[in-house]
């Protein structure tokens, strides 16, 4: 996409999709290519954003997510919490933003963010939008409707087992809701230069891909165009970040009623294999709908261990639950017991517990949670009619396009 005369510097907050640490190496993150030795920490500074303080997590409610620091950076933070106030119950209105591209099963790397967003629902008594990008994945992923759709399908089944309160939650498919996505968009599509997009997302493969990054933004200032200029909070993984950036040059320039979204930005839950994102596509995955068998089978044969060659060996010289997968997994959010946590990680150290047995503690845990997950997602009826009490009003559709002044006929 050739970049015009007048676009000659992209907005304040973007920027190159190339990320180099210190050490001289190179990573890539963005959307939709996560790869190298990623540094966390130079990410923040790549990025722009900062990291929470201890005073920022105490403020949350409590969640090994944040309290164990996989969610460690953000944006704007301090103006959400002020807003939640969930210590005084004195704030305000106050907004999550979080989604999912439909692609395929959610795993449990997709997961973990709507079970934090609906804790944060039930604490504070957030509203939480979730999107659904079911054209961006055809744009992207080489699949047809049909495909995007039965995966759709499967995507909602989920989204609705989670338990969020219908009252406060908006789901947003973009292809069902177009008739307020789309107008959005294009308004927005506006803002966004030629150059700010290569900067942030690099050159788009179609002009399709081009245009998402408005429909994104769309996602992400929609809250505040429906309830008014509010604090949003987007709980994301790092490689998303991109999009909130690019919605907060949008919201900068004052043409709308909204805030600057915040952000909260997380790291990855390791694939099964060792360090690095879980996909569905790359690696092994443990999906929402696998049996306890499949886990179990999954978890013994492929996660990566941080113990010893030989029983002997480990015993003597113990493992290490940095690198340990299945450590990780409880780490992350299946174990919530800080004490036994802890035990696990000095008995695994000095070689009193097994790799084998501290692989059984994270089967066990996913397994019940998977299983407490799944059925309530098998209790759900037809889920059009399911979905009904999430979608977006009338008035409120009316409501978010005349706040960003798109004329109705």
């Amino acid at each position: 996409m050739p970049a015009h005369d007048d676009d000659a510097t992209a907005t304040d907050e973007s920027t190159s999709n190339k990320n180099a640490p210190a050490d001289g190496g190179e990573f890539t993150v963005t959307p939709y290519e996560v790869s190298g030795d990623l540094d966390y920490d130079a990410l923040l500074e790549d990025f722009g954003a900062d990291r929470l303080t201890r005073e920022n997590v105490e403020r949350f409610p409590d969640h090994p997510l944040l309290g164990r620091g996989i969610y460690y950076a953000g944006r704007d933070v301090d103006a959400y919490l002020d807003a939640a106030a969930p210590e005084d119950g004195a704030g305000g209105t106050h907004s999550i933003v979080t989604g999912v591209g439909p692609s395929g099963p959610m795993h449990l790397g997709h997961a973990l963010v709507f079970y934090l967003a609906k804790e944060l629902q039930d604490a504070t008594g957030a509203t939480v939008y979730v999107p659904l990008s079911d054209d961006e994945k055809y744009l992207s992923k080489g699949l047809t409707f049909e495909e995007v759709g039965a995966a759709t399908r499967q995507n909602l089944k989920d989204l609705l087992a989670v338990g969020f309160d219908p009252e406060r939650t908006r789901i947003v498919l973009d292809s069902a809701d177009a008739d307020v996505v789309y107008p959005l968009a294009a308004t927005f599509a506006k803002e966004i230069t030629t150059n700010q997009l290569e900067a942030v997302y690099g050159r788009p493969d179609n002009v399709g891909m081009g245009f998402y990054p408005a429909v994104q933004t769309t996602h992400l200032l929609l809250p505040q165009l429906v309830e008014g200029s509010h604090p949003t909070l987007v709980p994301v993984a790092v490689d998303q970040d991109p999009h909130v950036r690019v919605s907060r040059d949008v919201a900068a320039k004052a043409r709308y009623p909204v805030e600057k979204p915040g952000a909260l930005l997380g790291k990855f839950l390791p694939d099964l294999s060792g360090p690095g994102k879980m996909s569905s596509s790359e690696g092994e995955a443990i999906y929402l709908t696998d049996d306890a068998e499949t886990v179990r089978e999954k978890v013994l044969a492929h996660a990566y261990s941080g113990g010893r060659e030989s029983v002997d060996e480990h015993r003597e010289h113990g493992g290490d639950p940095s690198v340990d997968v299945a450590f990780q997994y409880l780490r992350y959010f299946f174990e919530r017991d800080d004490d036994h946590l802890a035990d696990l990680a000095e008995r695994y150290r000095s070689g009193g517990l097994l790799s084998g047995e501290l692989k059984l503690e994270a089967v066990d845990a996913i397994t019940d949670f998977l299983d407490a997950h799944q059925r309530r997602r098998e209790a759900l009826g037809d889920v059009r009619e399911e979905l009904e009490p999430y979608r977006l009003t009338s008035e409120e559709r009316e409501r978010a396009l005349s706040a960003a002044g798109v004329p109705r006929l």
